[in-house]
Formats: C-alpha cells, structure tokens, sequence
C-alpha cells in the first residue's frame, strides 16, 4: 500500500534529510525548491512547518510532541500551511490544524482552507467603529464600552476573573447572533474541558468554534492556536456574520515563541524574547477591525486578547507591547478580587480609546455623570476613613456609591441587556433603591421583564430618548409601573 509520503515524494520529485533536531525545530538538507510556511512531512507522517530557508538549509518546526529522529527523510506537500474553514466547525474543539483536540473524537471537516498567515486588510477596506459591542457586563457596557471591531486587552494577574469576565460576554454576544472563536492557546486540557462545558450548559455551543492545544503540545502547534482561529474569523467575517475573537493568553504565546526563537539560535532581545515579537503580535491583532463588505455594508472582527501579569506589573514586555497594539484594556486588579467584587475591574486603571465614539448620545451622558460620580465617591471614601462628621450630602453619596458597585457585582453567568442597566443606574441615583435587597428584586425583575416582548416595549420606550434629562423624568414618571415589574 502506498503511503501518503511515497505519493508526495513522487508528485515532488523531492526529498531531504533531517541533519539536525533541537526539538521541536529540525534542519534538513534537500528540497530545492521548499517555500516558506510549506507544509512539509516526514516518513512516518509526522508535519511541519518551514520557518526559516538560509543556504539551501532548511529549518522547520514539527507539530509533533515526539521529536524527529536524525535521518529521517522528508518531503514536500506544496501546500501552505492553512485551517479547514467552514460552519462544519460550530460547536466543534479542534486544533490549530483543524484535526480534533480530543483525538477519540470524529469531526466532519470543511473542505474550504484558510492560510493561517494573512495580510491584514489595508484602511481602504476598513470603516470607522461604530456600533457598540455589548457584553452584558454593567461596569464594562457603561464605564468601559467596546466598539465592535475594538482590540480590547483584558490584562489582570492570575486567578483574577478573566475567563469568567469573557465567558460572560460570549454568553451575551451569543444571544445577539454572533458567532465567538474562542482560542485557548497552552491551556490544561482540565481547564479546555471546564470552558467546553459551561459553554454546553449554558447552550452557546452551537454558535461557538474552540480552537484549543494543551500544555503537552509542540510549542510549534501551540505558536499557530491564534492565527488558526483569527483565520477561522475572518471566513465568518467574510459570510458576512459579526465575531468575537478570544485570544486567552497572549503571554503564554509570547513564552512559547520565545523558546521556538531560542532554540533556532536567533539572537534574544529583552528578557529573552525575539526582536520580532511586537511584529509577530501587531501582525496578528490588525487582522481584527470594522470590515466593508458587500452584502451587510460592514461586518466586524471584535478581538479580546488576555495577558497576565506578575504581582500586578504594567511594565512588564509582553503586556506593555500589547497595550501599544491594542485600543485599550480592562485591568482586572487582584487587590479589588481580594475584596470579594466580581468582576474586579479597576476602573481608573483601564481605558478604552474607540469604544465611547460607539455609544448614544444618552448613553454618553450616563457614562460621563458615572465616571465623574466615582470619582468623587472614591475621594470622599479615603477622607471620610478620618471619622470626621460628614454632611447629610457626603453621606447620601457613600449610600449611593456603595450601591452602585454592590450593583456592578455581578456573576459570570449574568448578563444585563443595556436597557437595564440604563434603567436600573437612572433608579439608582433618583434614590429609588436604597438596599441591597430591593436592588437585587429590580435587577431579577427588570431583566425577567426584558425577556418579555411586551414588557420589554414599554423599557425600551422609557429609553427612547437622546437627553438624559428626559430620561430620567421618565424613569421618575413610571416608577410605579417599574415598581410593578419586581415586586
């Protein structure tokens, strides 16, 4: 029977010899006419992936765990390296390569490929952000707005929320029609297995590609995860259809790209890293964006890469790189974790440049009145630790500050339609709700309300306005009729 390398290797009319392992990069001699990103195998059916061609040498990077032994012969597929892409591909976990992660799996893969390695699309075939993404999460929808097509960073130490903050905002982009890649990239496979099951207990799966490698991967396979899945994207992009690209974690890329670059002898830079690891991620991330297209006039790739930090240090390489690339971060800050607010986002601390551009004219009132009362109620709480009297204003707004982070508390298995949340904050500062438990009866009621297609009329009728003013003369209109909702 005739394997699939002798079929290759007479189809090429070319061979080389594996002179050199330093697992998982290999040197080979041979192959003439070799192209970088080919796809090249190996006897026993091993492949890789060309990197380097210098001299007629050549060098490559195996996808397999188990190292290639001096000798071996390889030859070539003529085919780049690239990802079977398709809606085949919706509720499935598979690997950088598209085979399945969990190899006693089957999976009926597309015939259409993808290049992993893509030019980004230039200015010309871009729009401006303008529709706002939302997450469902209230801290984020209101203080900290992602644009649809945004490069937002979500950076924290370990053990700080992140995850839980993302598989929130899957959940709600989910129910809005999008499609989420979600790319897991060095991860446990325990922890792969957790995210797959939420997913099917929450029944987002079927609008969900998992683009996975575990730990025990060829760092070769582990350094492709996020360009397989931004290719993945981008055939959704180009159906037309609006997706959410999770990159979790972009530090865990930079570590293993550091051991491929160490281990080809190229010469290390800062903390060890290669000279080309900005280009390597600015390459990646601006293949996301707000996209002209044809059919739906304008389609966006929303990307949310996660880096972690050690003991909180901003200036660390990889996340101030990543920062520069990016249009912002969420900072999720252990110290706010420690004191039991979930998600833990650190709101002076974060930023977010294109995401307030997104928002309505109402929307923008609420942020900026939010942001200037935070402020100030984080400024009384330090002088007021003095014990000094505080005025009847001083103590309304210590009420009121407190209420609403104890309404930004929120699960990961919550999400609050923008609506509410508008509504619940307009409540909050008419002085509506004054305790923890009428807060947590409006919250229940409103979104039950929301779900509701003739309840949710009436919520979004008493939004229907660009004045905030107008607004909340509403809201204080109708309080009755709110009151009715969740008691």
């Amino acid at each position: 029977m005739t394997t699939q390398f002798e079929k290759l290797l007479e189809q090429t009319g070319e061979y080389g010899i594996v002179y050199e392992v330093r697992h998982p990069i290999v040197l080979i001699e041979g192959l003439p006419n070799v192209k970088a990103h080919e796809v090249i195998l190996f006897e026993g059916g091993k492949k890789a992936e060309v990197s380097t061609i210098n001299r007629g040498k050549v060098e490559a990077r195996v996808f397999s765990d188990e190292p290639i032994k001096v000798g071996t012969k390889v030859t070539r597929t003529d085919n780049l390296l690239s990802v079977p892409v398709g809606k085949e591909l919706l509720g499935q976990v598979v690997n950088p390569l598209g085979e399945p992660f969990d190899e006693t799996e089957n999976i009926n893969l597309p015939e259409n490929r993808r290049s992993l390695d893509i030019r980004p699309i230039g200015i010309s075939g871009r729009h401006k952000v303008q529709k706002q993404l939302v997450t469902g999460i209230a801290i984020v929808d209101l203080l900290l707005p992602i644009g649809k097509g945004q490069r937002e960073l979500v950076i924290g130490d370990k053990k700080t929320g992140k995850t839980s903050l993302l598989l929130t905002a899957v959940k709600e982009q989910v129910k809005e029609g999008a499609i989420v890649i979600y790319a897991a990239i060095g991860k446990k496979k325990s922890e792969v297995k957790r995210i797959k099951q939420f997913l099917e207990k929450e029944n987002l799966l079927g609008n969900i590609v998992i683009v996975a490698t575990s730990s025990f991967d060829s760092p070769s396979l582990i350094f492709q995860t996020p360009y397989s899945a931004m290719s993945i994207a981008e055939y959704f992009r180009d159906e037309g259809i609006d997706t959410l690209l999770i990159l979790d974690d972009m530090s865990t890329h930079a570590n293993f790209y550091r051991e491929l670059s160490l281990l080809s002898k190229r010469f290390p830079g800062r903390d060890s890293y290669p000279g080309d690891i900005f280009y390597v991620h600015s390459r990646l991330l601006e293949r996301a964006g707000n996209f002209k297209h044809e059919k739906v006039e304008q389609v966006a790739i929303t990307c949310l890469p996660v880096v972690q930090l050690v003991e909180g240090d901003f200036a660390g390489y990889i996340p101030t790189n990543l920062m520069g690339i990016t249009d912002g971060h969420i900072f999720l800050d252990s110290d706010i974790y420690y004191e039991g607010r979930r998600p833990a986002v650190n709101i002076h601390l974060s930023v977010t440049r294109v995401g307030r551009q997104t928002l309505s004219k109402l929307s923008r009132e609420i942020n900026k009145t939010l942001l200037t009362f935070l402020t100030r109620y984080d400024r009384i709480q330090d002088v007021s630790h003095f014990g000094q009297e505080l005025t009847e204003d001083v103590r309304k707004a210590l009420e009121l500050g407190k209420m609403v982070y104890v309404f930004f508390n929120q699960h990961y298995q919550e999400t609050i339609p923008m609506i509410v949340q508008l509504i619940i904050i307009s409540m909050l500062f008419h002085h509506f709700i004054e305790n923890e438990e009428t807060l947590s009866k409006a919250k229940t009621g409103l979104i039950s309300a929301y779900d509701n297609p003739e309840k949710r009329k009436f919520l979004i009728d008493l939004a229907n306005t660009k004045d905030l003013n107008t607004f909340n003369e509403n809201v204080k209109n109708n309080k009755e009729n709110l009151f009715s909702l969740f008691n």
